[in-house]
């Protein structure tokens, strides 16, 4: 409903987060797709906490979306533990 999106906006806001989109879903029920952005990675499990203790949804299911200049951060930080790790027997 309107207001369940009212009160998502004003939690991830609280949290000095925007909100970005909000989609209704048909798959596996009604259900709502909500994009956010928050500086903080703590904040993201906080809000998906606080938003299904209230009761508002249910069955959560948080994913990190990464930018492409993140992704390329976590590959270049994957080359370099490849040449500092053994596998245990290795």
């Amino acid at each position: 409903t309107k207001e369940e999106a009212e009160d998502i906006k004003k939690k991830i806001e609280a949290a000095g987060g925007t909100l970005v989109s909000m989609y209704s879903t048909a798959a596996d029920g009604p259900g709502v797709l909500v994009i956010f952005d928050v500086p903080d990675p703590v904040a993201a499990p906080a809000i998906s906490g606080t938003v299904v203790a209230s009761g508002a949804i249910h069955n959560a299911h948080l994913t990190r979306l990464w930018t492409q200049d993140e992704i390329t951060q976590v590959r270049l930080k994957a080359v370099q533990l490849r040449g500092a790790y053994t596998p245990p027997g290795g």
